[in-house]
């Protein structure tokens, strides 16, 4: 009998043993969810000509100046390019929604509930100047940007509670949790790989114009804030023939001028002083690119449908502002904006209106909430309004004549009911008037703000425009030192930690994320936990759902417009893979045509 009970607990322990182990996933690759794309003996990207010839030079051209080198501190004006400098322990790809393969990480070790992750790291992983890149190099990276960063990187990186060397070459991070799936990945590609040795002596908390010793592909050669920034390929880049960088960096400098004027910028692109350059302002494609070396196709227009979400192009409200802490007056406050008329006017119809944070994908909300929504939104109920529940999300439309009266007579109501009312053509609550600034950066933007400056007259609002230079703009931008601005936030396929930066009430309430409108939302943060730990596909794209509801729903913004369409214009001195990626042009995938170049003396 006895021998029978030990049988039985021999049993016990070993089914015990079995269903309570964590099984470990060794890979080349990291999916966000399901399983990478291509296998371990991929020989390249399905989007690149492997055989793509090296050599010549790109230029572009910029708007504004840079003042920081650093990749580190969030403060000042970062140089163009400087992603170039780093490489990330994984690289992503563009022909997937989020996943990454190995690049100073050679392989990936991680149990299937991703508590914990193993990088091992390449033997053959070098710094520019030819010294190794090591696991210490790694622990310093992320210490650094764990004490160092931007709010949204330490609260992302100080969910790794632990770190430890394991195995030869192995360095092994132990997360807070397994709930943030996304984590590992956000670890892998990234955090950009720093020398220790290199920035031993340097305070990483403030700007520095210091050429960085960086691992990537590319080297700064010289460095003119304001005017230009150099960058040369690195020969004997390390990382140059492994499968998910073949074909790819094919320049052999790349060259960012800077402009400070946009129109100028436009200009110098016509008589060839830069080579390639993407134009977001659909009238400006229309009206002025019909020039000579266009019409002689040594300059190429072309226009590419893309699948990628557009994001949230907007005019931002700052919420922390007293005058605009009440939703309802935002809300009628959009009532001014006229979409219809600035699109035929401005942009001849080239644009559609926004209407989510998420449009252009599956992650838009659309109709009412699905069942599933509502398992989330239902027990928010009390704090959300009421409309999220029984009405689908519309912004304000008007005829398009210039005369949205009706608007306007909805708009007035709603700021009566909330107290403001209008005295010899002012509107004013308690003895204050209702006056704020918009604030901008680009010319290009100033039809736009007078269109709408002119509507709120109307409505005894005085709105004062404003244009800063660059350098004041992020300044500004930093501390929240605003009352409106333009800003778009840009969407991935597999939107997760970022959105914690974007909309999180922790990072609002501290300098440097984008959550511009200091939304301080318990529904919001719930949602973006949700999202960081969602184990499919489906369940993202549900929370995103209830998520792009509570942010419209919450007038934070006032949605401009969107467009799929890639407008890009360059010399006819490239080539270019046949198949295009599913988030659209990479230009890392392009090469010159010396016999083009050589016609067109440009090479």
């Amino acid at each position: 009998m006895f021998l029978k009970y030990i049988k039985i607990l021999k049993y016990f322990l070993i089914f015990f043993l079995i269903s309570s182990y964590s099984y470990s996933i060794e890979s080349h690759g990291l999916a966000m969810h399901g399983e990478p794309k291509y296998n371990k003996k991929f020989l390249h990207l399905d989007y690149v000509n492997p055989n793509a010839p090296k050599g010549g030079t790109i230029k572009y051209g910029t708007y504004g100046s840079y003042d920081n080198l650093n990749r580190v501190s969030f403060k000042g004006s970062k140089a163009a390019g400087l992603g170039y400098v780093h490489d990330t322990l994984m690289r992503r790809v563009w022909d997937e929604a989020f996943t990454l393969y190995g690049l100073i990480a050679e392989k990936i070790d991680m149990p299937e509930d991703r508590s914990s992750i193993t990088f091992f790291i390449n033997s053959k992983a070098t710094f520019h100047d030819g010294s190794k890149i090591t696991r210490d190099d790694v622990l310093f990276s992320l210490k650094t940007f764990q004490e160092k960063g931007t709010p949204n990187q330490k609260k992302t990186y100080g969910k790794v509670i632990n770190t430890e060397f394991v195995e030869k070459n192995g360095i092994k991070m132990t997360f807070i949790n397994n709930e943030d799936k996304e984590l590992p990945l956000i670890i892998a590609g990234f955090l950009p790989i720093l020398s220790k040795k290199f920035h031993a002596d340097l305070d990483v908390t403030k700007t520095f114009l210091k050429i960085p010793l960086g691992s990537g592909p590319y080297k700064i050669i010289e460095s003119m804030p304001g005017k230009r920034i150099v960058y040369e390929r690195v020969k004997n880049y390390w990382a140059r023939d492994l499968p998910v960088n073949k074909g790819q960096y094919n320049f052999d400098k790349i060259i960012y001028d800077y402009y400070k004027d946009s129109n100028v910028l436009l200009e110098a692109f016509k008589v060839g002083d830069y080579d390639y350059r993407r134009e977001y302002n659909a009238k400006r494609w229309q009206n002025n690119y019909n020039f000579d070396s266009s019409s002689r196709k040594e300059v190429i227009l072309k226009e590419m449908k893309n699948d990628r979400p557009s994001g949230m192009n907007a005019l931002v409200f700052n919420t922390r502002k007293k005058l605009f802490k009440n939703p309802k007056v935002r809300e009628a406050i959009s009532y001014a904006y006229d979409f219809e008329w600035i699109n035929k006017t401005i942009y001849s119809e080239a644009y559609t209106r926004t209407d989510s944070y998420f449009d252009n994908s599956p992650l838009a909300s659309s109709g009412l909430p699905s069942d599933e929504e509502l398992v989330l939104l239902n027990p928010w109920k009390d704090s959300l309004p009421e409309n999220l529940f029984n009405e689908t999300y519309s912004p304000p439309s008007s005829d398009g004549s210039g005369n949205p009266r009706d608007n306007l007579i909805k708009a007035k109501e709603m700021l009566e009911v909330e107290g403001w009312i209008i005295k010899d053509g002012k509107l004013i609550k308690d003895g204050e008037e209702f006056v704020f600034e918009f604030l901008i950066i680009s010319p290009s933007l100033e039809k736009i703000g007078l269109a709408f400056q002119k509507n709120l007259e109307k409505l005894g609002i005085k709105m004062n425009i404003r244009t800063v230079d660059s350098s004041q703009y992020q300044s500004r931008l930093l501390n929240y030192d605003f009352d409106m601005i333009n800003h778009t936030w840009r969407i991935s396929l597999s939107p997760g930690n970022e959105q914690q930066f974007y909309w999180g009430s922790e990072v609002g309430k501290k300098d440097g994320s984008r959550n511009y409108p200091g939304i301080d939302s318990k529904t919001i943060d719930f949602l973006i936990e949700k999202l960081i730990g969602a184990k499919s596909r489906e369940e993202l794209t549900t929370i995103m759902h209830a998520m792009d509801r509570v942010l419209l729903w919450g007038h934070y913004v006032i949605p401009m417009h969107h467009s799929n369409i890639d407008r890009v214009a360059y010399w006819d001195i490239f080539d270019y893979p046949d198949k295009i990626p599913l988030y659209g042009i990479v230009i890392e995938t392009w090469w010159i045509n010396k016999e083009k170049a050589i016609k067109l003396n440009k090479l």
